[in-house]
């Protein structure tokens, strides 16, 4: 028997592939297959079962493309209802992958399908967990997401979610191993540990949901603290449930090489979003009119959603240099599949074409620690409130990045503001946005927050995040 956890950080995504005695299974597999083919043709086995956790909702899944190329069903735990053909399972039933088997734990409460994938060794042995969203390592999915579909609310759910865990999961015993299907990062839930696999027992002892003392502190433990979903992930969970195009249809698209008078007239006649995935340093120092400046290196894909929202937005792309077929992916993998085109030739063909460009006012910390002195200035941080309360330039307003779209239209256009976050990765991406819509009145502050700290600029007491996030 083999196990492998398939990580994808950009997502905090975990995929996972098992093969016994010539069989394989994969549970919760990314949008783009060929990986998996390649897997599978290199250790000879077939593909009996694709398995899904639940109907995602904070990236595109590869189920259907995965068993339209190998022929293998999907499984989905009980009260499923995909738009497409599929195996719905009942609750303990067994499936057999060589000499081993799954055995199915329906445990409702982040979505009502949500199903936890219990693996039993050759030996009869329940020896790990494939988890979902239900639980993960240090937190529990959030009971916020399927409220609309279930007609429930998130406390309900939460109650759910209690039972699942303390029926199901906490009766096993303390040496499973546990595999979730996301790490820190995923909006998924909010104290998650940054590993990516644990023992059963160790969340017993650690898991803060796990060691509750009744149902009530339960549902009042996990509903504390969240934060709005991203936008886009209803858009993500209809995409899962009812289909969508092939990945190799998308990339073909994406893959379209532009000249420089194509993409402009493109972005002129298809209402086209110009999303520029270069590094926040080069994009500030000259980018075409009207970009939006979220950085291929960083948390890209889950920016993607939570700024541009419709995943049936036209794009199109400015990237580094051989860049293209790993931005298209990264996309799909939260169902923005309408990328149009990208600019051949990256910015510098744009740049050489003598076509207008602009740029953002960025200065370094130290420079902004001699501008503001002696002075009253305006800051905005747009870091998350956790990271905010933590510690933060004195007298600086939190707006972060993720709620931009509410609070851009309270800045007044004739306030002039500094602009800052943790590195300089979000601040750019908000410096793009403000840009967008008109305003010019702010100064952005290269490395952030990090760089700041190594100033005299005023600042609160630091106090732990961990802390923060209870």
């Amino acid at each position: 028997m083999k196990i492998e956890q398939i990580y994808t950080g950009c997502l905090a995504q975990g995929a996972y592939y098992i093969e016994s005695k010539g069989e394989a299974a994969i549970i919760d597999p990314l949008r783009e297959t060929q990986p998996y083919l390649e897997r599978l043709t290199k250790d000879g086995v077939l593909l009996k079962y694709i398995f899904e956790t639940h109907f995602h909702a904070d990236f595109v899944s590869g189920h259907l493309d995965l068993s339209q190329k190998t022929g293998a069903p999907i499984v989905y735990g009980p009260t499923a209802q995909p738009e497409f053909e599929a195996i719905i399972a009942e609750d303990n039933q067994i499936f057999e992958i060589g000499n081993i088997k799954i055995k199915v734990l329906h445990t409702p409460g982040h979505t009502l399908e949500s199903t936890t994938y219990l693996l039993i060794d050759k030996n009869g042995k329940e020896s790990a967990i494939f988890s979902g969203d239900t639980l993960f390592l240090g937190d529990v999915g959030r009971p916020d997401l399927a409220q609309k579909a279930a007609s429930m609310t998130q406390e309900e759910l939460a109650g759910m979610l209690y039972d699942s865990l303390y029926n199901k999961i906490m009766p096993l015993a303390d040496d499973i191993t546990v595999y979730p299907a996301h790490g820190a990062g995923s909006a998924c839930g909010k104290n998650m540990m940054k590993e990516t696999v644990d023992t059963l027992g160790n969340q017993k002892k650690m898991n803060y949901a796990l060691n509750q003392p009744s149902k009530e502190a339960f549902i009042e433990a996990v509903t504390d603290g969240l934060l709005p979903p991203p936008a886009y992930f209803g858009m993500n969970v209809a995409m899962n449930k009812k289909g969508y195009e092939s990945f190799e249809t998308v990339l073909s698209q994406g893959m379209t090489a532009l000249s420089v008078e194509e993409f402009e007239n493109a972005a002129e006649q298809s209402g086209a979003l110009i999303l520029d995935t270069r590094a926040n340093g080069d994009f500030a120092k000259g980018f075409i009119p009207q970009s939006i400046n979220i950085g291929i290196n960083g948390d890209f894909a889950p920016w993607v959603g939570s700024m541009i929202v419709d995943v049936n937005q036209p794009i199109l792309l400015v990237t580094d240099a051989d860049m293209e077929e790993e931005t298209v992916t990264r996309l799909s993998r939260v169902g923005f599949d309408h990328v149009i085109g990208h600019l051949q030739g990256g910015f510098s063909s744009w740049k050489d074409a003598e076509k207008e460009i602009d740029t953002v006012n960025r200065i370094t910390a130290t420079e902004f620690a001699s501008q503001i002195e002696g002075k009253e200035a305006m800051v905005i941080d747009v870091r998350k409130e956790s990271e905010y309360a933590a510690e933060h330039v004195e007298d600086a307003y939190s707006k972060p990045l993720a709620y931009i779209n509410d609070w851009v239209n309270d800045i007044d256009p004739k306030q002039p503001f500094y602009l800052h976050c943790a590195g300089g990765y979000r601040s750019m991406i908000a410096a793009s946005i403000l840009q967008a819509r008109g305003y010019r009145n702010f100064i952005e502050i290269e490395g952030g927050f990090k760089a700041i700290a190594e100033t005299q600029i005023p600042k609160t007491d630091f106090v732990c995040q961990s802390k923060v996030l209870k």
